[in-house]
């Protein structure tokens, strides 16, 4: 075990070497004169001394492996850099809205799971029926509709129509729990629903595996109460698969939060990276990627390791 904890995170380091260079690489590519449009764009007044002294001052005129080497000393001492647009440091801004997206997946993969095991249990133990039938069509439903169509949805329909939620804002959840709670129901429920599509599909399939299985025939045949014999028969056999789906899930909702937080004005790193990109600010476009993909790498080790715990076969192999 302790020898494929060792090769998982020298292939983690491998990773995030080759993405702190892409990323560095393609922010240069994308913004190659930032110092223009930190100065007023082409229409500014700024004089090309100004131009020379700002491009000194933030290392520009550095060759680009210099700039490069230099950006990742300082990443390593916990020094991300200093955003164009704003007073704060990268790391100090990524730190502060951290919690909010940390939040909203956390509560949307909650929401998956329970409504997506939901509809893949009912679904499998009805199979062929028209509860099978409902099931498989919420789960196309929610495959296929845009988080920002159903955002905008949910908008409507909770906020202004009924006005039964807010409609956008946060408030932490530590400073009023209740506030906090109505705040992200929505966004929870807007992120989530391709997940819970995607969830209901692979648990429909996986529960219709195991309840052909000869344990479970038996737990049947021996006069087990049929509710007992899926809960601690069949699901517990679906758990170990389904833990690398929710592994693989959960780091596309990153991808998702950035919509997301974009329609309920959420003050994550969604928001964060699209002001990133627009205003052409790619210190701190860099600091987000790095911080994103150490994230999915720790993530994907966890859910190694959960697999290895829960199926003895890995820790033999």
């Amino acid at each position: 075990m302790a020898w494929h904890i060792a090769k998982r995170l020298g292939a983690a380091l491998v990773v995030m070497v080759v993405v702190s260079l892409l990323t560095f690489l393609v922010t240069r590519v994308l913004f190659p004169d930032p110092v223009q449009s930190i100065l007023g764009g082409q229409g500014s007044s700024a004089t090309p001394e100004q131009l020379h002294r700002l491009t000194h001052e933030l290392g520009l005129d550095k060759p680009l492996f210099v700039q490069y080497f230099d950006w990742i000393g300082g990443t390593l001492h916990g020094d991300l850099g200093r955003s164009f647009r704003t007073p704060v440091g990268v790391g100090g801004a990524i730190w502060d809205r951290l919690p909010v997206t940390i939040e909203l997946m956390v509560l949307s993969l909650l929401v998956a799971l329970v409504l997506g095991t939901l509809l893949g249990v009912l679904a499998a133990l009805f199979r062929g029926r028209w509860v099978d039938t409902v099931a498989s069509a919420l789960s196309v439903l929610a495959l296929s509709l845009p988080n920002f169509f159903l955002g905008i949805l949910l908008v409507y329909w909770f906020a202004l129509k009924f006005r039964l939620l807010p409609s956008s804002g946060y408030v932490p959840f530590l400073d009023d729990p209740l506030g906090n709670l109505k705040l992200m129901i929505l966004p929870a429920l807007t992120l989530s629903m391709a997940y819970v599509g995607t969830f209901a599909r692979y648990v429909r399939t996986l529960m219709l595996g195991v309840l052909s299985e000869d344990y479970v025939l038996r737990a049947h045949a021996s006069g087990l109460e049929p509710r007992r014999v899926v809960v601690r028969h069949a699901m517990k056999n679906t758990a170990i698969p389904m833990v690398t789906v929710v592994g693989l899930n959960a780091a596309g909702l990153v991808g998702g939060a950035v919509v997301t937080e974009s329609v309920f004005s959420l003050p994550g790193l969604g928001t964060l990276l699209t002001t990133s990109i627009l205003g052409k600010d790619f210190p701190m476009l860099q600091g987000l990627i790095l911080v994103i993909t150490i994230g999915v790498v720790v993530l994907n080790l966890l859910i190694d390791l959960v697999y290895g715990a829960l199926d003895p076969r890995i820790k033999v192999s």
